[in-house]
Order: C-alpha cells, then structure tokens, then sequence
C-alpha cells in the first residue's frame, strides 16, 4: 500500500490507552493543535486519564507557561470513549499506548486496522517489543511504525521513530515531520533492533554493573560512589535502576537477552525480581527507600568511590553506541541526541567517546573483556577507528569532526 499522507493532513488522532502514557500522548497531541480522542477499556481509567491531564494543564497555566486560552482550546480539543471502534473510525494517526503484551498488541492492531480509514497510519508506544512483531498482526505492516516517547510525555521532548522490517519510508517520514510539529525532537532508528536506541544502549551498563557484583569484587554502594562522584550521575547506576523499577530494567532485559546472542542477565537483578525488591516503590530494591519514595543512600563516599573505575560503565555503552552506528541503526547525532535529551546527560555518549580518545576506549573495553566478561569485547568499527586515526577530538576526526 501507497502511504501518499503528509504530516500536514494530520488533523485527526486516536490515542489507544488514558494511562500514564497515553494521557500525557494525548496532551502533547492536543496542545499541539490536533483533534485527540482518547480510548481506554473503561471509563473509570479514562476518567482517570482526564483528571490527570486536566491537573496537568493546571499546573501549566498556573506557572504562566501556557495561557487560559491555549489550556480552554486544549481540553476543547480532547474527547474521550470507551468505544474504540467509534474512535478510530476517522483517524488520520493511530497511537497506541497499552500494555507491553505482544498479543494483546498484536491482537489491537488487527482489529483497529479494519475499522480505521484505509490511510491511517498506526504507531505504537512500545518502548521494546518489536515494531515488527507487532505489525505482522496487520494486512500492510507498511503502516506501522515506532513512535516511542519518554516519561513524563509532556516534560520529555525527545521521541524515538522506529522501523519495523516493513514499514515504509514514506510512514516513518510522516510521524517524524509530526514529531517535528508537536515542538518535540525526533529521531530515527532505522531497524528493530532490541531496545531500540536508548534502551538498546543504556541498559547494557546497567545489567553489566549487575555482573560486576556478582563477581562479588565490587558492591553496590562502590559501584554508585563512583559513578556519582566522579562521573555526576546524580543516582548512580544501582540507585538508578531503584527509581526506575527493577522490574522495569528486568523485563526490557529479558527481552533483550532472547534477542541479542550471548547477552545473559545479571543475577543479582533475577534474585530481586524473586524477592519482590523492586526498588523505591516497594520500599527497597538495592537499596533502603523509606515510605517507598527514593532516597539519596547516605553510604556513598569518596573512599568507596576510589575502589572503582567507572570508566568501565562508560566504554561498555560506548561500544553498543558503536554497534548501533555500524549496522545503520542510527546516526551519531541521534545517538546522542536521544541520550542527552532521554536521560538528561551533559555530553553525548559518541561525544564522550571522541573526548577519551578511541584508542583509550578500545583499550579499556580490552581490560574489561579479560577481566570480567568477554561479551564486552571492543567492536570492530571501534579498532578500524584507531587504524585508521580516528582517535576523537585529539585528531580532529572520530565519530564527529572538530
């Protein structure tokens, strides 16, 4: 099928979920100037949904960001049903925002593709399953693409536009100049690899710090000590997989793990999974959270931070980033893009890299892989890089020019 829609004919969308994604979706829709209807099951959690974008808009208009005439055109804008055939019946752009469950996902898009107009192109929030997998539920899988936005949607401006193996150009160009419209920034994965782009690279210094402490050489506590301390990450890593859930990491990984050959999950993050430890929202996870909201762990110290590198954590993200640029799965200026902006770090993981020098990362990941796990072993474009001189800023040509 002929996608011949332009982003400018978009008047019209239908957000399939009033949760925490697909309220703040269908806000970031409607501030934007689109007609929204927003779907769910029933209509306690869609009630739900609009309560929450109401406060939301509330509190735009009461720090002066938006007017009461944009917050009156807003919630003007937004209808809402329990009826999803009602609903997409007249879309130009179908997101859906449900549950990660494949076939419950699978089982969505065939059923929205036979009651949507013919044209509507279908997009979905997933931030893991494949765009792929879920298309094959459809009759042209052309239409459906990635539109994986970050958490809290109205706050996160970065938006990954992913590619299943069949979706067209012509779709993923279409959410992208969309993306552009809404005032967020997009960028585009170019294939469905696990993880995508900030998953696919961020959750591998994840679950290799989880290695590190099963070794039992480091602990938990060192491990954060340094990466806060010397590298400013405000919650370290261990603390981080707390605020975030471990659960969360847990599922993405495991996903990962059946995708990505030789990856194996850290069993420190399987053993909290099993004790229910999942992080400030039970109360504990690596770490103690009273009344289940995160807490700053008072243990880290400059003494404990000496007694590791973090560099370590760094090259192993460097050398998926690596991966990702080889296999055409995006550009370095997307990369780091999607990592300064998703994850609110100063300098882009590629930047970072061409500011240690290649050959400095090539030899630190060679440490790593002896050392510790040879699944980290450096990537090939990472050694063609240093043969060829491309050693980062220090030669005025790595993975950017300077």
């Amino acid at each position: 099928m002929v996608i011949d829609m332009k982003a400018e004919d978009v008047k019209n969308v239908t957000v399939l979920g009033a949760g925490l994604m697909g309220h703040g979706i269908t806000q970031s829709f409607a501030q934007a100037g689109y007609n929204v209807v927003m779907v769910d099951i029933k209509d306690k959690f869609v009630q739900k949904g609009l309560g929450d974008i109401k406060w939301s808009l509330g509190k735009f208009l009461e720090k002066g960001r938006i007017s009461q005439e944009d917050h009156d055109a807003t919630l003007k804008r937004i209808s809402t049903t329990t009826d999803r055939d009602a609903a997409v019946k007249n879309a130009d752009i179908i997101v859906e925002a449900i549950p990660e469950i494949l076939s419950l996902k699978q089982e969505v898009f065939a059923d929205i593709e036979a009651k949507a107009p013919k044209n509507a192109i279908l997009a979905t929030n997933t931030s893991s399953l494949p765009i792929t997998d879920i298309a094959t539920a459809t009759k042209h899988p052309e239409k459906v693409v990635g539109m994986h936005f970050f958490s809290p949607v109205v706050r996160m401006n970065i938006v990954e536009i992913i590619k299943g193996e069949k979706t067209s150009d012509a779709a993923a160009k279409v959410i992208y100049a969309l993306t552009e419209k809404m005032g967020k920034e997009p960028v585009m994965c170019n294939k469905d690899v696990p993880g995508f782009i900030a998953n696919g690279i961020q959750m591998f210094p994840l679950n290799f710090v989880g290695q590190l402490v099963d070794s039992g050489e480091f602990t938990p506590e060192e491990i954060d000590s340094a990466t806060t301390m010397k590298l400013g990450l405000p919650m370290g890593t261990f603390g981080l997989l707390d605020f975030v859930g471990i659960d969360v990491v847990y599922n993405v990984l495991k996903f990962m793990t059946t995708r990505i050959p030789g990856m194996k999950m850290a069993k420190c993050l399987e053993e909290k999974m099993e004790k229910g430890e999942l992080g400030a929202k039970t109360g504990k996870g690596f770490y103690e959270h009273p009344g289940n909201r995160w807490q700053r762990p008072t243990v880290w110290s400059q003494e404990l931070a000496d007694k590791f590198d973090p560099q370590m954590v760094v090259v192993v993200g460097i050398n998926r980033a690596a991966e990702l640029v080889a296999d055409g799965v995006a550009s370095p200026a997307d990369i780091d893009k999607t990592m300064k902006l998703g994850f609110n770090q100063p300098v882009g993981t590629l930047e970072l890299a061409d500011s240690l020098g290649i050959d400095a990362v090539v030899k630190k990941l060679e440490f790593v892989a002896k050392e510790y796990n040879d699944f980290y072993v450096p990537h090939p474009l990472l050694k063609k890089m240093v043969k060829e001189g491309k050693l980062g800023m220090k030669a005025k040509e790595g993975f950017f020019t300077y």
